[in-house]
């Protein structure tokens, strides 16, 4: 690492020296930005406690030596470890939400959560009928809150495995001030739900197939595996969580989950199903829709 009080001098010096190095070491961008001059500008602005919107009145600023050593030491851990942004600024963003994150759960990113915003529409026609959503594998808990922000009527449960991603959608929740309208739950997909039908049950859950798997990035090795990977198809839980649905949703209730790249193995595996593929900003391919009248004869 660069001896940094003669070296750099303003944050000009060390987004170009945070740019190049990140090219030099071909990291991975797919936990938020898409290149590696927006993710050098995010942690050198994070680190900074500067806006983050606002970088060129500050680019000729000169830096204090212990401002220096503090960003110097992000860049090398982002660049040598492949340690995700979010990891070490502990806050990721879906949207214009803001969330704690940690490596006890996969850094936030989902399609579904492009679609909240708009109610589901047009498959919802009216939000404030949602009464009851049921979120599956919740991790940090970011879908969920803005389920409750977006259904102003509806309690949301939320799912999830391990006690070690609940206790940080437990501080998510409490961010947002949402803990009588989100019950986290511990449980094996619908083991410990509650018995009670759900208007939406909404899910983002592991769908890495093995082979993607065995060929994932270093970035991705840092997040907890158990929120990654699917099984030899990336469908093991998939194929649970459309069965439970059978018997979870109301009468004309929605099952929507995202299953990234694997639309090709979801098709294979539900060959009897409607899927109705949603369309996000990365295409058709990454989120399908079942209603609940096309579940009542589906078997596993």
């Amino acid at each position: 690492m660069p001896t940094p009080a003669t070296t750099f001098k303003t944050l000009r010096d060390l987004l170009r020296y945070a740019v190049s190095r990140f090219n030099q070491e071909k990291l991975f961008f797919g936990h938020g930005s898409a290149n590696a001059l927006d993710e050098a500008a995010y942690l050198l602005l994070h680190s900074l406690h500067l806006p983050l919107d606002k970088i060129d009145p500050f680019m000729d600023a000169n830096l204090l030596p212990h401002e220096i050593d503090a960003a110097l030491r992000i860049i090398e851990r982002r660049a040598t470890d492949r340690v995700p942004a979010s990891y070490i600024t502990h806050e990721a963003w879906l949207g214009t939400y803001n969330f704690y994150v940690d490596e006890r759960v996969i850094v936030p990113r989902s399609f579904i959560a492009e679609l909240i915003p708009e109610h589901f529409s047009p498959w919802v026609n009216d939000p404030d009928s949602i009464s009851n959503i049921l979120e599956l594998c919740t991790g940090s808990g970011c879908l969920p809150i803005m389920l409750a922000d977006m259904f102003q009527n509806a309690h949301v449960d939320a799912v999830d495995i391990s006690q070690d991603a609940l206790a940080v959608a437990q501080i998510n929740v409490n961010t947002y001030e949402l803990q009588d309208r989100i019950t986290l739950i511990e449980s094996d997909v619908y083991n410990r739900v509650p018995d009670k039908k759900y208007d939406l049950i909404i899910s983002n859950p592991p769908y890495v197939n093995s082979g993607s798997m065995a060929k994932l990035p270093k970035e991705y090795l840092h997040e907890p595996q158990i929120a990654l990977a699917g099984g030899n198809d990336g469908m093991d839980l998939v194929r649970k969580i459309i069965a439970g649905a059978t018997q979870r949703l109301t009468e004309d209730g929605i099952l929507m989950v995202e299953i990234g790249n694997e639309r090709a193995f979801a098709e294979a595996a539900f060959p009897e199903l409607n899927l109705t593929w949603v369309s996000t900003s990365a295409g058709d391919d990454m989120v399908f829709l079942i209603e609940a009248r096309d579940l009542i004869n589906f078997q596993v």
